[in-house]
């Protein structure tokens, strides 16, 4: 089928509680056609998952299991010059949406590429993958992070592109493999702290290389922490009532992140994230906006001031 969507997803057996229901209606809900391949890391994982998905209900759509092993000969072929992404491919799991796609498709071949605590409420068809350039969600601000590293980026002249979310993402298998291994190297090399975000900051130097834009936000939701939120999770509202706040009916795609991916199974449950609409039309592509220096530093500094009034003390999750 020519129109069958070339899908990925890193996900360990261990993020089930969640990702279930993110693959679950995926399958359901997806108008176009889709393969999906996971990957994994152990053989044994690689089978857990196999169990979990083929008991789902797949419809018209396909499926692999890929562990780490089942890679490890083509990683050779593919990455054998640059030690870089040897090391970045060994870092945080996370980090594996970047490289292992490649290890897996032809040159050119579509990418979509999923985060495991997503959610699917509506029938939907993902956007058109851009022949050149990359589409990522957003948020805001942003989920650039250790600060230490995305400074390291910026001293270094490497562009940023503010407020991206790496919930979903659409890209071709066109990397310039030269310039992803000098960036691994830029960041730190060996030395990257082994921490899920520094995925984003890498996907952002990427979006400002390459260009292309974000996902229209009034399909392709992230989930914000707002200061309402905060309050109502505060005076102990349920995460599955704050959830009901969500334009359900509107999105194509929910990024349940933090503390939400652990109220979807239950929000699911009681019935107010299904809706059955149906989304087939494209949305609007917003264009990337570089994060500045100066606004970086802006945003810092409000931080700090957050901090040592208590505000985030005050609102940590409990």
């Amino acid at each position: 089928m020519s129109n069958t969507r070339q899908v990925y997803m890193v996900l360990s057996p261990r993020s089930l509680s969640y990702s279930r229901d993110a693959l679950a209606s995926l399958f359901c809900n997806s108008l176009d056609p889709i393969h999906l391949r996971l990957i994994t890391d152990s053989n044994r994982d690689k089978e857990e998952l196999s169990e979990v998905v083929s008991a789902l209900e797949l419809g018209p759509h396909a499926w692999t299991v890929y562990s780490e092993e089942d890679l490890a000969v083509r990683e050779e072929a593919l990455f054998a010059n640059y030690d870089n992404l040897h090391a970045f491919r060994r870092g945080h799991p996370c980090w594996r949406k970047i490289t292992d796609p490649l290890l897996l498709s032809e040159p050119g071949a579509e990418l979509v590429l999923l985060d495991p605590d997503l959610y699917f409420p509506n029938y939907f068809r993902f956007e058109e993958t851009p022949k050149n350039g990359l589409l990522l969600m957003w948020q805001r601000p942003n989920c650039l992070y250790p600060p230490e590293i995305v400074r390291i980026a910026i001293n270094s002249g490497i562009r940023l592109a503010h407020h991206v979310d790496i919930g979903v993402a659409h890209w071709r298998a066109v990397a310039d493999l030269d310039w992803l291994n000098w960036l691994a190297g830029a960041l730190g090399g060996n030395n990257l702290p082994r921490i899920m975000h520094v995925e984003a900051i890498v996907w952002a130097a990427l979006a400002m290389r390459v260009g292309g834009g974000h996902l229209d936000p009034g399909y392709w939701k992230c989930w914000h922490r707002s200061p309402a939120k905060r309050v109502m999770m505060k005076l102990g509202v349920s995460g599955k009532s704050i959830l009901r706040s969500e334009p359900w009916a509107d999105l194509k795609c929910f990024h349940a992140g933090g503390e939400a991916k652990w109220w979807l199974h239950t929000a699911r449950e009681l019935g107010p994230l299904d809706r059955r609409a149906t989304h087939s039309q494209p949305g609007s592509i917003l264009p990337f906006v570089e994060l500045t220096p100066a606004e970086y530093a802006r945003e810092l500094a409000l931080k700090r001031v957050l901090q040592i009034l208590g505000f985030y003390q005050l609102f940590r999750s409990a």
